[in-house]
């Protein structure tokens, strides 16, 4: 038996703030749990104590020495739909009403990871491989090979990184490394712990660990260019014969059209057409937008970033309210974005709807009743929005990026072939004319929809093929 050790910030159904903790949740589940012990290692949140506490059993308690900090830790564990889930107990850092954003965050994270291998070492629990995730753990593979290598059940460990989203990378002045990591300054000097002058984690795992796999083929080219690599490009190229592109999956348990209960009628690809109209009433009817049901409802579900291509999908409001189309947004971010969406919804009452916010459960209702889902993305690196919408029957249009190239293939009209619409170069003629030619299949070529439909519904988005593939890196990880 192989044991696997998830290290992260975040998993569902804990805690989640993106698609990281979608991740940490499905892909455990899907790997084969004959040849693999997996676990997974969070941090005992405010949101996951409040809830949990109950039904957590007591392990042990744990010191934390690195540089300037000293502190005590108590470890948890649960067990939940066939997993253990361990959980590192400090209030100091970790009982906040949020996950990050926090002035002291790199004295949250390197309390977590020197915790991690601490439990590990009380435990005498040492898995095989330890797989991190994003740059909150990405220091876990240095800690391991330079300040904790005299334990040789430590040192043997393999490490696989997986990288996210590469725009978030923690850099922090050099002081860190020292001071909360308890790194020796040599380390720095010689390159390996330094970016710049300053330390940056996201750089440190892609250097330290034996694999780094991210979570789409495409992306895991694009960080290798200056114009996606966020000045990592250099670094990444260098391990490149380490690096693989693995597209994320959803939990098709969680996300099932046919039983999930946040929406009005469940239904599979063989009911699709009577489940689409009547979720698509019920989004019209929650919202205040007019109830037709042959209309072209259209919608986004995201966090309203510049990354996510809302400047786009703003320009282009006016253009597609000259149609016979309804337009729902749900989502929050940045305050201009959500201004000027506000702003859209008076100027087109009952017809364009902007829900300030998130809520999970129209966002259920949203993926069953849509007909077009948009994700005119600069860049994604998967994309989890559009693998749920083809799901549950509903046609993602997307800019040609990462995760999105990867999973939508465009409508061909010609082969009869495909489970969505796309576009190349960002810009607002380039989105305007594939929503254009989708507003035509729509209504002109029904059929055509009804295939699309269909060929979305019977698209694998679940993580059964993505797990061999994280399987084959463990087996690769093992044999260096």
């Amino acid at each position: 038996m192989i044991n696997v050790l998830f290290v992260s910030f975040e998993s569902l159904p804990f805690v989640k703030t993106g698609g990281l903790a979608d991740v940490v949740a499905a892909l455990p589940q899907a790997l084969d749990h004959e040849k693999y012990d997996v676990k997974v290692v969070l941090p005992l949140l405010k949101t996951i104590k409040d809830k949990y506490m109950s039904d957590l059993h007591y392990v042990d308690h744990i010191y934390i020495n690195s540089g300037i900090i000293h502190e005590e830790a108590n470890i948890y564990n649960l067990y939940l739909n066939n997993l253990e889930y361990i959980f590192i107990e400090n209030d100091t850092y970790f009982y906040r009403d949020g996950v990050y954003g926090y002035n002291d965050d790199v004295i949250r994270f390197a309390v977590f990871n020197n915790a991690v291998l601490e439990m590990m070492i009380k435990c005498d629990y040492y898995p095989d491989i330890c797989h991190e995730h994003d740059y909150h753990t990405a220091v876990l593979p240095a800690l391991c090979k330079i300040r904790y290598d005299a334990i040789e059940k430590i040192r043997r460990i393999k490490h696989v990184f997986t990288i996210h989203n590469l725009a978030y990378q923690g850099v922090y002045n050099k002081k860190v490394l020292f001071d909360f990591l308890g790194f020796d300054y040599r380390y720095f000097e010689d390159g390996s712990l330094r970016f710049n002058d300053d330390a940056n984690f996201m750089k440190i795992g892609i250097v330290f660990a034996d694999i780094v796999t991210t979570v789409s083929k495409t992306y895991s080219y694009e960080i290798q260019t200056p114009q996606f690599g966020e000045n990592l490009e250099a670094v990444l190229q260098y391990r490149r014969g380490d690096l693989y592109g693995i597209v994320n999956g959803i939990d098709t348990k969680l996300f099932d059209p046919a039983k999930d209960p946040d929406i009005r009628y469940n239904f599979s690809v063989r009911n699709y057409k009577a489940g689409k109209r009547e979720n698509k009433a019920a989004v019209q009817e929650s919202l205040g937008l007019q109830v037709r049901p042959n209309t072209f409802l259209v919608g986004m579900i995201s966090r309203l970033t510049s990354q996510k291509g809302v400047d786009l999908l703003i320009s282009s409001i006016d253009h597609w309210m000259q149609r016979d189309c309804e337009i729902a947004i749900l989502g929050t971010g940045d305050s201009k974005y959500e201004y000027q969406l506000k702003m859209m919804e008076e100027r087109y009452k009952t017809r364009c709807v902007y829900y300030c916010g998130y809520n999970e459960a129209l966002a259920h209702q949203m993926y069953a009743g849509l007909d077009l889902l948009l994700m005119p993305s600069v860049f994604e690196p998967c994309g989890i929005s559009q693998l749920i919408a083809m799901h549950y029957g509903t046609l993602p249009l997307v800019r040609e990026t990462g995760g999105l190239r990867d999973t939508v293939e465009p409508y061909n009209e010609y082969t009869k072939e495909g489970r969505g619409f796309s576009f190349g170069p960002y810009d607002l003629f380039a989105m305007q004319h594939v929503f254009d030619y989708a507003y035509d299949t729509y209504y002109d070529r029904p059929q055509d929809w009804a295939m699309l439909i269909k060929n979305a519904m019977k698209y694998d988005v679940s993580f059964s093929k993505s797990a061999k593939e994280y399987e084959e890196v463990y087996e690769r990880a093992l044999s260096k």
